[in-house]
C-alpha cells in the first residue's frame, strides 16, 4: 500500500530569515567568516566598508586558498557539510551554516566570489532573500564576469582609499555583504553611520583582538586583520610574560573523545588600579576586570566564550583577579551545545563538577589577593632609603604586616619609655599587627589566624594583664578584647594566663 504524504518545503525566505536569528550581532558574524578563511590558511584579512556611502557594502577579503566553482557551489548549499563528519583538528567550522548564517543575520543579499590560489578567473554566486521571495523556490544566483569585475573595482578602490594596505596581497576569497539591513532599516541619518562606525572601528576590532589572539600571535604566519585603516593588535588575556601573574596548577580531564585542560591564573592586584587606565594590559577599551573574570573557552586556539562562569559559580567583585582557561578541540562540539555563532557553550553537568572543584581552588587564591590589595598598597616602599609605616614579612602563615619598629615616630615614642612601658607598647603594636592582617585575610576562617609567641613574650603578657586587671580592667573584657586582638584563641590561651583570668 502507498503511503500517502504531502511535501513540506519550507518558503525560502521564511526559513532564511528565521536560521538567521542565532545570536549573532556584528562581530560574531564577521568572526563566523574569519573561521573560515582561517581554516583555508589565510593569513591576511581585509574587512571594509565606507560607513558614509549608502547603502552599506561590507567586504571580508582573505588570501586563503580560495575555492573553485564546484567547491564554492557546495559551499553555498544549506548545510555545507555535516555537523557529525570528522574534520582536521585546526577546522574552526561546526554545522556547515556559518558563512549563511552569519551573513543573513547582517544582510538580505550577499555574494561569495573565489578563485584557487594562482588561479586568474574568479567564480561567483550570490543569496539574495528579495530574489528568492520573488520566485518562492530555492535559487542561487551565478553572477557574471561582468558583475564580478565590477565587484573587484569597487573592493580595489576602497581597499586603496584606507592606510595600512597589504604589500603582495592576493585576493582569493571575497565576501559581500550588500544593505546591511539592522543598521539601514532601523536608524536614521547620521545615527546609523555613527552606530556603525562605532560597532565597526570599536567593538568588533576589540572582539576580533581578544577571540583571534592566539592567530596574531603566532610565530610562523601570524594572522593579520585590517579593518578600514586600522591593523588589529592581539590582546591576551593571560599576559604571561607578567612574573607577577599567578599560575594554579592546571588540570587536565579526558571527556568522551576528547581532552580537556583547566589552568587558573590570578591576576595582580596591582591590575585593579592599572585597569582603570584606557589603555592597559588587564583589559580591552570597554571592559573592566570584573567584565573579564571568568572562563575562558578555546576551541582550536580560538575564543568561543569569555567572561564570566557560565552558571557555575556567581561572578562577584572579589572574583576579579580570577581567570580560568579551558582547552578543547572541536570533537565534542555536541556534548558542549556549541551554537551556530558559536559564542555559547552548555558545560555538561558531569563535567561542571570537575570545573567547580578546580574553580573552588582558584577562587580561594583569587580572593586572598583581593583582600590583600590595601595592605600591599600601604606596605610597598616608595623607595628603600625612605622609611615606611608598614614592612611586609614572609613567614610560615603567608605575608604578614607589621608596624616597622625603626619607622621614626615609633622610635621616638619607644625611646622615651621605660623598660616596662615599652614592653606594654610593643604588645600595643602587636595588636595593630594582627588587626591588620586579619582584616586582609577577612574572607577566611579566623581559626586559621594563629599567634606565635616566646616564653618571653608570654611573661610580658602576663604582667600587664596583672597591670590592667590592678588598673580596673574586667576579665571580659581582656578574655574577649585584649587577647583576640593580640591573636589569641580560646582553646590556645597559654595555661598560666588562663588561671589569671579564672
Amino acid at each position: 500500500m502507498d503511503e500517502k504524504y504531502e511535501d513540506a518545503i519550507p518558503t525560502p525566505e521564511f526559513l532564511i530569515k528565521s536560521i538567521a536569528e542565532q545570536g549573532y550581532s556584528l562581530e560574531t558574524s564577521i568572526s563566523d567568516l574569519i573561521d573560515n578563511s582561517v581554516s583555508a590558511n589565510a593569513d591576511k584579512i581585509e574587512i571594509l566598508i565606507d560607513p558614509d556611502s549608502y547603502p552599506f557594502t561590507l567586504f571580508l577579503v582573505d588570501n586563503g586558498d580560495g575555492m573553485s566553482e564546484s567547491v564554492l557551489k557546495q559551499c553555498m548549499q544549506f548545510p555545507s557539510t555535516s555537523p557529525e563528519n570528522s574534520r582536521e583538528k585546526s577546522d574552526l567550522g561546526r554545522f556547515g551554516l556559518g558563512m549563511k548564517t552569519a551573513s543573513f543575520a547582517q544582510t538580505r543579499r550577499f555574494t561569495v566570489i573565489s578563485k584557487k590560489k594562482g588561479a586568474e578567473k574568479y567564480c561567483a554566486r550570490t543569496w539574495d532573500v528579495d530574489y528568492l521571495k520573488k520566485k518562492g523556490s530555492w535559487r542561487i544566483l551565478i553572477n557574471t564576469q561582468e558583475e564580478i569585475l565590477e565587484y573587484l573595482d569597487k573592493y580595489r578602490g576602497l581597499s586603496n582609499g584606507y592606510f595600512n594596505k597589504f604589500e603582495d596581497f592576493e585576493p582569493n576569497t571575497i565576501i559581500v555583504w550588500q544593505k546591511l539591513y539592522k543598521f539601514e532599516d532601523h536608524l536614521d541619518g547620521n545615527d546609523r553611520t555613527n552606530s556603525l562606525k562605532n560597532q565597526i572601528t570599536e567593538i568588533t576590532t576589540e572582539y576580533l583582538a581578544l577571540v583571534f589572539h592566539r592567530f596574531m600571535e603566532r610565530k610562523i604566519c601570524p594572522l593579520q586583520i585590517r579593518v578600514n585603516n586600522k591593523l588589529i593588535e592581539p590582546f591576551n588575556p593571560f599576559p604571561t610574560n607578567q612574573t607577577d601573574l599567578r599560575l594554579i596548577e592546571s588540570r587536565q580531564k579526558v571527556f568522551k573523545s576528547d581532552i580537556i585542560s583547566l589552568e587558573g591564573y590570578v591576576l595582580p592586584v596591582r591590575s585593579i588600579e592599572e585597569s582603570k587606565e584606557v589603555h592597559n594590559i588587564w583589559t580591552t577599551k570597554s571592559r573592566g576586570l570584573m567584565d573579564m573574570e571568568g572562563l575562558y573557552i578555546y576551541r582550536s586556539d580560538r575564543i568561543i566564550l569569555f567572561g564570566g562562569w557560565n552558571g557555575i559559580i556567581r561572578k562577584s567583585p572579589r572574583l576579579q583577579l580570577a581567570r580560568l582557561k579551558v582547552e578543547v578541540g572541536n570533537k565534542i562540539d555536541d556534548l558542549l551545545h556549541l551554537n551556530v555563532a558559536k559564542s555559547q557553550v552548555s558545560i555538561p553537568f558531569d563535567l561542571k563538577i570537575g570545573f567547580l572543584k578546580y574553580i573552588a581552588e582558584l577562587r580561594e587564591q583569587a580572593e586572598k589577593e583581593y583582600y590583600n590589595r590595601g595592605i600591599r598598597k600601604i606596605s610597598s616602599a616608595k623607595s628603600d632609603s625612605v622609611p615606611q609605616l608598614f614592612e611586609r614579612h614572609a613567614t610560615n602563615r603567608g605575608t604578614q604586616i607589621e608596624i616597622n619598629s625603626k619607622f621614626p615616630l615609633v622610635q621616638l615614642i619607644s625611646n622615651s619609655m621605660d623598660y616596662e612601658q615599652q614592653k606594654e607598647f610593643e604588645l600595643l603594636l602587636k595588636m595593630v599587627n594582627n588587626l591588620v592582617n586579619k582584616l586582609g585575610r577577612a574572607n577566611e576562617d579566623d581559626n586559621k589566624i594563629d599567634v606565635s609567641t616566646d616564653s618571653d613574650d608570654e611573661s610580658d603578657l602576663y604582667n600587664t594583664i596583672q597591670k590592667l586587671l590592678i588598673s580596673g580592667t574586667s576579665k571580659e573584657v581582656i578574655r574577649l578584647a585584649i587577647l583576640p586582638a593580640l591573636g589569641y584563641r580560646i582553646d590556645n590561651i597559654p595555661p598560666h594566663i588562663n588561671q589569671l583570668l579564672n
